[in-house]
């Protein structure tokens, strides 16, 4: 009587298991990421223009008070990488009422890497960040993303994660996502 039962219990850890495995299987595995929106001209703009590129996208809005405190030390980082083979990219989550502010704003902090506009709440959510702003994250040459800070992001972190992606990658991977958000 025990070995039905035995062998019942068994062969439901089993199947459980597999799936339980493969389902983590499934959610570690990012695809490649993809972002269009448009740039300050007007132009349609495509993340996957950037292939072969570390990219840092940086979601931020001219009304968000941490996005101001974080955006000189991005545009410090900015400097400091550029020449080595990162992108930065601001992602600009303003509204057609707000939409005015960004010349001012990327006048006022000196801002030279690209920015875009047109992102909202529904990127936020596809590209797994918080519902709030700023939220960085972080593509490899292979378009995946490898790493997401929500909430206004370090130098430190920063640094780390593109030390990390430009260098041999031999040691540990950065923590994938850090939260720097009240929940």
């Amino acid at each position: 009587m025990r070995y039905p039962i035995a062998a019942a219990c068994f062969a439901f850890t089993a199947l459980f298991s597999c799936a339980v495995l493969s389902r983590g299987a499934d959610a570690k595995k990012e695809s490649p990421v993809e972002l269009n929106l448009t740039d300050m001209d007007g132009k349609k703009v495509h993340l996957r223009d950037f292939a072969g590129k570390p990219v840092v996208v940086n979601m931020w809005a001219t009304w968000c008070l941490p996005c101001r405190e974080e955006m000189p030390m991005l545009v410090e980082a900015a400097k400091a990488w550029g020449p080595k083979g990162v992108v930065f990219i601001g992602a600009s989550l303003d509204d057609s009422k707000t939409k005015k502010n960004i010349p001012a704003f990327l006048k006022q902090y000196e801002i030279t890497f690209p920015v875009w506009t047109g992102a909202g709440p529904d990127d936020l959510a596809k590209l797994h960040l918080g519902e709030a702003v700023p939220d960085t994250f972080f593509v490899g040459a292979d378009r995946l993303i490898f790493g997401r800070v929500e909430g206004e992001i370090r130098r430190a972190e920063l640094d780390e994660r593109l030390e990390w992606v430009t260098g041999a990658k031999t040691t540990p991977a950065p923590q994938a996502l850090v939260v720097h958000l009240d929940r």
